[in-house]
């Protein structure tokens, strides 16, 4: 740090990650008190993820990022395939199921399952690391299950009378979704909650039920499943954009959920699939009422560092997205309170990847600040506001989303501030800048500036 940051200010910093870190929160039953921080494989090893990756993606977090907060390691889609080289959500995958019709993991990518153990090896290890382990699913059940009528656990239930042959995944061809009005259907989604518990899983991600389709009555029955267990399993729904209507149900039954469909490393996108930085900027803006203890509106995955070796969309790559737009993605994530998912192979990061990674006075804005919302936001700017949730000052986000740099000249009424004099402090630098009676700054194209906004009266240690 130089010598000439404010001592008052880095020990606010230092206190919320304390805080982040070893405090347990005051309702210690509530699952996701802040935003979830973790890793996910799908950005950079798609459905070819093996147990050496992900024992390899834990070990890194734990000697690099654990200290700043990350926690949650989780193995996404297609952990059941057997033969990979069919292709990504191939009509001619095969898969590992147990007997009553459940998913288990592939014994050729994790051999550490042999003999029914499932994940729980693995979970036990990444536990070991004083990490958490997460799985994704699809919804529904297997169509082989259904195929082979095959028992559910612990009923007399078989998988067809669970399922809705009429109802499939438009996007993966792997199961049938479930007839919620059916008893079998509760008793299936009870059967792959329980086994995921006996594994050791803390967090599930569930795929093809937050939108295209929307599938409520299905979240109702994980949800409940999930609480039957008495196991405290973080619920995150994808994909996006979920609907602004189902606010109110969605953060009732889950701590996460997209409000897009897939982002990676590019500026804009004009489609849905795949979505860019620059669209993230009007849906957090929708949803920064909801965000709160408990259930985070979800901006997706970070798709930087290196997307390999097999990355989830496109060639294996160095994320295409410039320092400036890196910087900007993980501001918006962080001044909008979203869950802090890393998508890029950890055991490549770099220096610079690192970085940004694990800024405390960053990372206590994302875990620890309240009041978010937004000042300001067209398709070339964006002006974000938020406080501390203890101590002074106000958090304030500039983001320049055009193609050119742009001036930023405000007083600061224009910021919903008193009129006066303020302190600013450059959080990304650790960089105090002086006393201001009003605030003018020239942005790169597609960069962010955030700083900490406080009275001159607070006075600074010495």
């Amino acid at each position: 740090m130089r010598r000439s940051h404010s001592l008052f200010v880095l020990f606010v910093a230092a206190t919320l990650i304390s805080v982040n870190l070893h405090a347990a929160p005051q309702n210690s039953s509530l699952l996701a008190p802040t935003p979830p921080m973790g890793w996910n494989s799908w950005d950079a090893y798609a459905e070819t993820v093996a147990e050496a990756d992900i024992r390899a993606n834990a070990q890194w977090m734990v000697e690099h990022l654990k200290r700043s907060g990350w926690q949650y390691v989780v193995v996404d889609s297609g952990w059941y395939v057997t033969n990979h080289f069919v292709g990504t959500n191939a009509k001619e995958a095969e898969f590992s199921l147990d007997a009553y019709g459940r998913y288990t993991p592939a014994t050729s990518s994790f051999p550490s399952a042999a003999e029914g153990a499932g994940f729980k090896p693995l979970a036990d290890f990444v536990h070991s690391l004083g990490l958490k382990f997460g799985v994704h699913i699809l919804r529904g059940i297997p169509k082989e299950a259904v195929r082979r009528n095959l028992p559910i656990a612990g009923t007399s239930f078989h998988a067809a009378e669970a399922a809705k042959t009429s109802d499939t995944c438009p996007w993966n061809p792997f199961n049938y979704g479930l007839d919620a009005s059916q008893s079998a259907a509760e008793a299936y989604y009870d059967s792959i909650a329980q086994l995921y518990a006996n594994w050791g899983v803390d967090f599930l991600k569930v795929d093809c039920i937050s939108d295209h389709p929307y599938k409520g009555d299905e979240i109702r029955l994980i949800s409940q499943a999930i609480r039957k267990t008495s196991r405290p399993i973080v619920l995150s729904l994808s994909p996006g954009p979920t609907a602004l209507d189902k606010a109110d149900e969605v953060s009732k039954y889950a701590q996460m959920w997209r409000i897009s469909d897939d982002v990676w490393d590019l500026w804009h996108s004009d489609t849905q699939f795949p979505s860019g930085i620059q669209n993230q900027f009007a849906r957090a803006a929708k949803w920064a009422s909801f965000s709160g203890p408990g259930h985070w509106p979800d901006a997706d995955m970070l798709p930087i560092g290196w997307l390999e070796p097999a990355a989830g969309w496109g060639k294996p790559r160095a994320t295409r997205l410039t320092r400036d737009e890196q910087r900007t993605l993980l501001t918006l994530w962080s001044i909008s309170r979203s869950p802090l998912i890393m998508g890029g192979n950890l055991t490549l990061c770099d220096e610079w990847t690192e970085s940004l990674l694990t800024n405390p006075e960053v990372i206590a804005i994302d875990q620890h600040s309240t009041v978010n919302h937004t000042i300001l936001t067209t398709d070339k700017a964006a002006v974000w506001l938020a406080r501390p949730s203890s101590g002074e000052g106000h958090y304030l986000a500039l983001f320049n989303l055009d193609s050119l740099p742009q001036e930023f000249r405000y007083c600061w009424k224009d910021l919903e501030l008193p009129g006066g004099k303020y302190r600013l402090r450059d959080v990304w630098e650790h960089k105090d800048l002086g006393s201001f009676e009003s605030l003018t700054v020239t942005l790169p194209p597609h960069a962010a500036v955030l700083y900490l906004v406080s009275n001159p009266s607070v006075p600074s240690l010495p």
